[in-house]
């Protein structure tokens, strides 16, 4: 017969079982649900990635199973770093996201208490085999841990999104430079699947998005278009995105370091016109001066830009500035020649009056001597008087100009009895030969017609390059 202790201690362990089972359907039914809320994710992900029940090689059923598997894709723009017009690329830092829905992965969300699942390995599942056409260089970011992640939703939605950094090529139109708007691309493609198996498309609430502090240097993410660019090929036709970003150059940058400074270089080489005519090394180091600078200004432009076979608004500018500034030169030169040749005119008429004035004199002296000769045989040997004296000089003039002589009743039937009357037309008034008159030397007129020509014809084109490059749009089928 048991004893009494033995009764006692199957009581104890009876108890005991009781208890520990009320405590596990306690634990079960409204116990800490958390403490193995990640081990059932972990299940999960074995049960749906599991060998045995998933093979990523596979691509996901479209619409009916037999459709193509669509992807939906969106960017975020982080950073522009670099918009290079030489090399004609620029680096840009996105975050690509794709989402597609694959059926094999559907699981149960635990009465919507599992809301996804998030892997950070992208062997796991099937991935779309996207690529960047237009692409140089480009890397992921692994710091501290690679920046991606995947999420897996109870209804077989996927989600993959990573950080990448890329160099991609952007042929660029400068014809406009530096005026101008430049359109970059971001082309996205599948490589290996047609259409008839992948199709990628653009997500239909903000394809593309772009920080709040995106800062460029030079340039203006004016706006970005987003578009399909469908590629076929011997192999067949291929899904393809695009992304048309239009940078707007910033003037002011070029206004300041190229166009100011030009401006300038040209009004210095105008001094030289207000130079006296004789200051040959002033004028001479001044124009030689401006001449290089402006050269080296030019250099200095072109080696920010590739070389192009058309020419480039700027080119314009430098080379009409350097124009003028060559001009500047050549009118000194011609100044000086002109200053040359007013000394050897002004040498001649001192010569000439000096013979003029020698000849009268010998020739009064001869006139004197023949009169006195006359006065003292004329009446004796009835010689004729002596000549009489050279006329004038107006009216050997007179004497000479045929057509202002005319008769009174004018033609052939006038009266040729009458003695000529001589009518000298008026010479007419012109403002620019009295202005000019004042200033007695042709090198002194150069200089003076300089001051206001350079000036005005400068402004001229002023007015004709900013009216035509400033009103002038880029052509809409330019580079792509």
């Amino acid at each position: 017969m048991p004893s009494m202790s033995d009764t006692g201690s199957e009581a104890a362990a009876g108890v005991g079982r009781l208890s520990a089972l009320l405590l596990l359907l306690l634990t079960l039914l409204c116990g800490p649900v958390s403490a193995n809320f990640r081990e059932r994710e972990k299940q999960i992900i074995d049960e749906i990635i599991g060998p045995a029940n998933y093979d990523k090689r596979i691509r996901p059923a479209g619409a009916n199973d037999t459709g193509p598997a669509v992807v939906h894709i969106n960017i975020m723009i982080r950073n522009v770093q670099t918009i290079s017009d030489v090399k004609m690329e620029y680096s840009i830092q996105i975050t690509f996201r794709e989402q597609w829905k694959d059926q094999r992965l559907t699981f149960d969300n635990m009465q919507g208490r599992i809301q996804y699942l998030t892997l950070t390995e992208t062997e796991m599942v099937w991935m779309p085999d996207l690529f960047f056409k237009n692409e140089k260089e480009g890397h992921f970011h692994n710091i501290i841990l690679p920046n991606l992640y995947i999420r897996i939703y109870p209804d077989g939605g996927v989600l993959y999104s990573i950080r990448i950094s890329l160099t991609l090529s952007c042929p660029m139109n400068l014809k406009l430079f530096p005026l101008d708007r430049q359109q970059c691309q971001l082309l996205m493609a599948s490589y290996g699947w047609t259409t008839e198996d992948l199709v990628f498309l653009w997500k239909d609430v903000e394809p593309v998005q772009v920080t709040k502090n995106l800062h460029l240097p030079r340039f203006t993410l004016e706006k970005f278009i987003t578009d399909y660019c469908n590629s076929k090929t011997n192999t067949g036709e291929y899904s393809c995105l695009r992304v048309d970003l239009v940078f707007k150059r910033e003037f002011s940058y070029y206004l300041i370091q190229y166009y100011i400074p030009c401006c300038m270089l040209v009004i210095v080489s105008w001094v030289s016109f207000w130079l006296d005519q004789n200051a040959v090394p002033a004028r001479v180091s001044l124009g030689v001066t401006t001449l290089l600078t402006m050269s080296t200004q030019t250099s200095s432009i072109n080696n920010t830009l590739p070389p192009v076979s058309y020419t480039k608004a700027i080119d314009v500018w430098t080379g009409v500035c350097l124009t003028f500034v060559f001009g500047a030169l050549l009118e000194f030169a011609l100044v000086n020649y002109a200053s040359r040749s007013d000394k050897h005119r002004e040498k001649l008429k001192e010569k000439l009056k000096e013979q003029k004035k020698q000849w009268e004199m010998e020739h009064a002296a001869a006139l004197e001597a023949a009169l006195q000769e006359a006065g003292e045989d004329g009446h004796t040997f009835g010689m004729p008087a002596p000549p009489p004296r050279p006329r004038r000089l107006m009216d050997l003039l007179v004497a000479k100009t045929k057509p202002l002589v005319s008769r009174h009743n004018g033609g052939m039937g006038g009266d040729k009895s009458r003695p000529c009357e001589i009518h000298l037309a008026a010479p007419r008034q012109n403002c620019c030969r009295t202005w000019l008159s004042k200033f007695p030397t042709r090198s002194k007129r150069i200089d003076v017609i300089s001051r206001i020509t350079f000036p005005i014809v400068f402004a001229f084109f002023n007015m004709a390059y900013w009216s035509t490059y400033l009103f002038t749009e880029e052509e809409e089928d330019g580079p792509k």
